[in-house]
C-alpha cells in the first residue's frame, strides 16, 4: 500500500492544468511518422518483391506454390479475426461500453501494428546491408501477436481511459514486447511458440501493473454500469467463440512447417476442449443453485489455449494437453470467483475484463509447463533430429542439452514478468498526467462521453399497432371508425 502511495505521489501532477491532448491530433501526427518511417525503413522481403521470380529460377524453387505465404496466410487470416473480431466482441460484454470495447480494440490494433511492424524488425529482420527491414506474411503475423499483448491489458484497464491513454499505453507496450521478446527468443533462447509467456503474461502483467498505478477508489460512483445486460453477454460470448475456435492457429502459426506445426495445433484443440468441460463444472458447483455464470464461460473456457500455447509444439502428448486444460479451467474460474474480488480489496487493483485469471495466471502455467516439458525432452521421446529441430539447437546453440533448455525456458518467464510489472509501472506513471484527458470517476465504462449513440429505444413513443407491416394502418382504421359514427 505504501509502495503504491509513493509511486503515486511522485507521478502526481497538478489536476487544474487545462491542456489536453486531443485524439484527432494524435491520429493524424501518428500516421504521418509512420508513412515517413516505413518510407525509409520497411521493404518487401525476396518473397513478396517483384524480384520473385527471378529468385525462384535462382534457387531452383519449381512452382509459385512454393511462396510462404500459401503457407502462413491461412494461419494469418485467423489470427487478424482473433486480433479485431475476438478480443473485440469479448470485451462487449459491459452494457454502456460495447462500442468503445469494439470501436478503441480497432483503433490500438491498427495502430499497434504499425510500430509492431517497425520495433520488431530493427530487433528482428533489419538488413545490415542496406539497413531496410524487409517484411513478410510471418511480419504481419508477429505483429500481431504484439498487438495482442496490448489488447491484453486493454482487458485490465477496460472503461477507465481515454483513446488517448490507451494509444499511449499501447505505445510504451509495443515497444516493451519488441524488447522483451528479443531477449527471451534470441538472447536467452527460450521456446514459446504460442506465446504463453512473451504475449500473455508479458500483456497481462503490463495491464495489471497500470491498474495498479491508476487505481480509483472512487470507481464505485459508476457502479452502476460496471455489468452486463442480456445482450451484451452474448455479444462477448460472439467474441468467445472466435477466439476459442481459431485458438490452434494462433499457437501454431509461426512454428516450423511440418510435425511441429501439426502438433501445436493438435495440443492446443485438445486443451481447449478439455477445459471447457472444466470450466461448466466449476461454474456450475460454484453456485448454489447449480446454475452456470456467464463469465466463467466467456472467459475461462479460453484458458487451456493461454496455458498450452510455450509448450505447444513439444511432445506433450495428447493426454497431457488434456491435463492442462483440465487444471486451467479450475485455476481460473476460481480465480474468478476468488481472485479477482481479493486483488481489488486487498491489492488495489481493479481489473475489469479478468485477465489476471484468463492470461496472467494460464501464462505463468504455461512458461512453467514449458520448462518442465524441455527441461524432460530426450532422443528416445523426439529422435536426435527431433530434439535438434523442435529446440532449435543449431549454431552457437549447438551443445545444448534439454536440461539446459528448461533452465532457459525458466528464465525466459522471470523476464516476461519483470518487463510486464516493471513497464507498467512506469507506464503506469507516466498515464497519470493529466494531459491525457481520463474519464472521470462517474463517468467510467460509458460510450457518451466518447461516441455519438443513437436514440435509446425507452424514449421513442411507443406505436400502439400490430407488427403487420402495414403502412399507415391508424389512417385507415379511423376513416372505418368515422365512417360507423356516421351510420
Amino acid at each position: 500500500m505504501g509502495c503504491r502511495q509513493s509511486f503515486r505521489q511522485c507521478c502526481d501532477r497538478p489536476k487544474n492544468t487545462n491542456v489536453r491532448i486531443s485524439l484527432p491530433a494524435v491520429c493524424f501526427v501518428w500516421q504521418i511518422v509512420m508513412i515517413i518511417l516505413f518510407g525509409i525503413f520497411i521493404r518487401y522481403d525476396q518473397e513478396s518483391d517483384a524480384h520473385w521470380a527471378e529468385y525462384r529460377t535462382f534457387q531452383n524453387i519449381s512452382s509459385d506454390i512454393e511462396n510462404d505465404f500459401y503457407f502462413r496466410y491461412p494461419s494469418f487470416q485467423d489470427v487478424h479475426v482473433m486480433i479485431f473480431v475476438g478480443f473485440g466482441f469479448l470485451m462487449t460484454f459491459l452494457k454502456r461500453y460495447s462500442f468503445s470495447a469494439v470501436g478503441f480494440n480497432f483503433l490500438i490494433a491498427a495502430f499497434g501494428l504499425q510500430w509492431a511492424l517497425l520495433m520488431q524488425g530493427w530487433f528482428q529482420s533489419l538488413d545490415p546491408m542496406d539497413g531496410k527491414i524487409k517484411i513478410s506474411m510471418e511480419s504481419l503475423i508477429n505483429a500481431d501477436f504484439c498487438v495482442a499483448s496490448c489488447l491484453i491489458a486493454y482487458g485490465a484497464v477496460l472503461g477507465k481511459l481515454s483513446p488517448v491513454q490507451l494509444m499511449v499505453m499501447t505505445l510504451f507496450g509495443i515497444t516493451l514486447y519488441a524488447v522483451d521478446e528479443f531477449i527471451i527468443l534470441n538472447l536467452i533462447h527460450a521456446r514459446d511458440a504460442g506465446g504463453s509467456m512473451v504475449i500473455h503474461t508479458f500483456g497481462a502483467y503490463y495491464g495489471l501493473s497500470i491498474s495498479w498505478m491508476l487505481y480509483r477508489p472512487n470507481l464505485d460512483q459508476s457502479k452502476r454500469l460496471n455489468g452486463s445486460v442480456y445482450h451484451s453477454d452474448v455479444f462477448a460470448m460472439i467474441g468467445t467463440l472466435f477466439l476459442w475456435m481459431f485458438w490452434p492457429s494462433f499457437n501454431s502459426a509461426i512454428t516450423d512447417h511440418g510435425d511441429g506445426q501439426h502438433r501445436a495445433a493438435i495440443n492446443t484443440y485438445l486443451a481447449l476442449a478439455s477445459t471447457v468441460l472444466t470450466t461448466v463444472a466449476i461454474s456450475s458447483l460454484s453456485q448454489k443453485t447449480g446454475k452456470l455464470d456467464m463469465v466463467h464461460i466467456q472467459n475461462s473456457t479460453l484458458a487451456g489455449g493461454v496455458a498450452v500455447g510455450t509448450a505447444a509444439e513439444f511432445m506433450l502428448m495428447p493426454y497431457g494437453s488434456l491435463i492442462i486444460g483440465f487444471c486451467c479451467g479450475i485455476i481460473s474460474t476460481l480465480g474468478y470467483i476468488y481472485i479477482t474480488p481479493f486483488m481489488e480489496k486487498y491489492l488495489k487493483i481493479q481489473d475489469t475484463c479478468g485477465i489476471h485469471n484468463l492470461h496472467a495466471m494460464p501464462g505463468v502455467i504455461g512458461g512453467i509447463v514449458g520448462a518442465v516439458t524441455a527441461a524432460a525432452a530426450s532422443e528416445g521421446v523426439y529422435g536426435k533430429a527431433g530434439l535438434i529441430n523442435t529446440f532449435d539447437f543449431t549454431g552457437k546453440w549447438k551443445d545444448m542439452v534439454p536440461s539446459r533448455q528448461g533452465g532457459h525456458q525458466a528464465a525466459g518467464l522471470c523476464v516476461a514478468l519483470c518487463f510486464g510489472v516493471g513497464g507498467g509501472i512506469i507506464v503506469g506513471c507516466i498515464l497519470r498526467m493529466p494531459i491525457w484527458g481520463d474519464a472521470p470517476d462517474d463517468n467510467c465504462f460509458d460510450d457518451e462521453l466518447y461516441w455519438e449513440l443513437p436514440e435509446d429505444e425507452e424514449s421513442i413513443p411507443p406505436i400502439l399497432e400490430d407488427n403487420n407491416h402495414m403502412r399507415n394502418r391508424d389512417v385507415t382504421e379511423s376513416h372505418f371508425s368515422m365512417e360507423q359514427s356516421q351510420n
